[in-house]
């Protein structure tokens, strides 16, 4: 299941592509649009900023922005940023792999393999959506 942290980060990157045709966003405008803590908010949308899909502008005029078009944000890259791990387990995951502690022979795990393939069908979905996709939907 998504946090709360990734549903907000997937509706500001969607407010923010419905708005590209202003230069900037002001965080207020998203918290608003949603009901999303404006601190809260803030922190979400620096680390999609350090992560290079938003760029920000202090002073007049200022607020975030999408320096990525939508097609090239794969939901995949957002929900790893925020939550970690896609794969279930441990032991299956591509990026944080970590044996699992009660597993005896991982070769021969039944559930390691399950898990693998649940793995694989998650990510090629998730890396073949993009942010463009949630828009096109709306």
């Amino acid at each position: 299941m998504l946090s709360k942290k990734t549903k907000y980060a997937l509706h500001a990157l969607t407010y923010l592509g419905k708005n590209r045709d202003q230069k900037t966003v002001l965080i207020q405008d998203i918290s608003e649009e949603y009901g999303i803590s404006h601190k809260f908010l803030e922190n979400i949308l620096l680390e999609l900023k350090k992560a290079g899909i938003l760029g920000s502008k202090k002073g007049k005029g200022g607020g975030y922005y999408l320096i990525k078009d939508p097609k090239e944000v794969p939901l995949s890259k957002v929900i790893r940023l925020l939550e970690g791990p896609i794969a279930l387990l441990p032991c299956v995951s591509l990026n944080y792999y970590e044996p699992c502690s009660e597993c005896k022979n991982e070769v021969k795990c039944g559930l390691n393999k399950v898990m693998i393939e649940v793995r694989d069908e998650t990510l090629k979905i998730l890396e073949n959506k993009t942010l463009s996709d949630i828009l096109d939907k709306e």
